[in-house]
């Protein structure tokens, strides 16, 4: 039993009343460690979050990382920044990365036109059905005053741009042969990007489009019920397709793609010009370094495809040339929403390289 008489022995012990006091002091301590900690973060450097829809296994994710690198670097630590691939700040959906870095989830990004076209319609251009042949067409883009009227573009969306790059060429993996003219692809079912031209693109083949998360690709090629995965090299690679019955890859060159490295504008702002500079200098030596990257990566895919023994055919001129002429209505279709000038000018770019 609890003796009263030991508690009030000691009412008045010096040692119990300093331990009182303690305990009663606790919070105020925890308070004023909270906020030490608090004002320490204020005083560090501010990190920026740099978006990007794939990791440096890939090319454009390697042009995220040395973007990042480059301005931590160059900048003495005062901005440091942390990379977020696989699309983490978008809701890991390439297509939401544009929205991410205009409302500020990202403070840079670079990403794909083809992606980044649902919120800025002039990027289409760039994806429009065999409008740009080869890899020198595309730079003819990026490098010109076409490349001016895209950043213009990216700007009037809502965020700053910084620098344009050539990517290259999506491809087609095939379970059957690869196609040799647009009839080949009737009835065929394709995974496809979830952008507006490439669904019309496909569907103006008379293909059935669908988009799907990858597992649910990998089931329905297991039980028959896709044909076909449109992508980069390197993505149709790293899927491994050829496991699930993909043995041809089509290299057609109807869609063509460029990375755009931009900033948020709140965030552009609230940094100081020599800061500014140094972000912007750095995305345009990445932009620069990107197109290297690209090439490369698309040779280890395609040698990758070889060693495991899927076939890869590339489309004749006359075979491009009968599938443009399918695709008319398409292409048609989009100039009227991008814009006739800049459709024009794009064209008038591709035509002199081909002099």
């Amino acid at each position: 039993m609890h003796d009263k008489r030991a508690v009030a022995q000691f009412p008045a012990c010096p040692h119990r009343l300093v331990a009182l006091r303690l305990v009663a002091l606790l919070p105020v301590a925890l308070l004023f460690v909270v906020l030490g900690a608090s004002a320490g973060e204020i005083g560090a450097p501010p990190v920026a979050r740099l978006s990007a829809a794939v990791g440096p296994a890939f090319a454009l994710g390697k042009a995220g990382e040395r973007w990042a690198k480059l301005v931590a670097e160059r900048s003495g630590g005062k901005l440091p920044v942390r990379f977020f691939p696989g699309a983490s700040l978008a809701q890991g959906d390439p297509a939401r990365e544009f929205i991410a870095l205009r409302d500020g989830a990202a403070d840079l990004a670079v990403g794909s036109t083809l992606f980044w076209s649902a919120q800025v319609v002039e990027l289409n251009v760039v994806s429009l059905p065999w409008l740009v042949p080869d890899a020198s067409a595309l730079a003819a883009i990026v490098e010109g005053p076409v490349a001016d009227r895209l950043l213009a573009a990216v700007e009037r969306a809502g965020v700053v741009p910084l620098a344009l790059a050539v990517l290259g060429h999506r491809a087609i993996s095939l379970v059957g042969a690869a196609p040799r003219s647009p009839a080949d692809f009737v009835g065929m079912k394709v995974r496809v990007a979830a952008t507006p031209l490439g669904t019309d693109l496909f569907t103006s083949l008379r293909a059935l489009p669908q988009a799907m998360a990858v597992a649910d690709a990998h089931a329905a090629f297991r039980a028959g019920t896709l044909d076909a995965q449109e992508g980069t090299l390197s993505t149709l690679v790293a899927a491994r397709l050829e496991t699930f019955g993909a043995k041809h890859v089509l290299l057609w060159d109807a869609v063509a793609e460029c990375a755009v490295f931009a900033a948020n504008n709140a965030a552009w702002n609230g940094w100081t010009d020599d800061t500014r500079s140094i972000v912007r200098e750095a995305a345009l030596q990445a932009a620069r370094e990107l197109p290297a990257l690209a090439q490369a990566e698309n040779d280890v895919a395609q040698a990758a495809l070889g060693q495991r023994g899927v076939t890869v055919t590339r489309l004749t001129a006359t075979g491009r040339a009968a599938f443009a002429a399918a695709t008319r209505g398409v292409y048609d279709k989009w100039a009227a929403v991008i814009g006739a000038d800049l459709v024009s000018a794009t064209e008038a770019a591709v035509k002199e390289t081909n002099r």
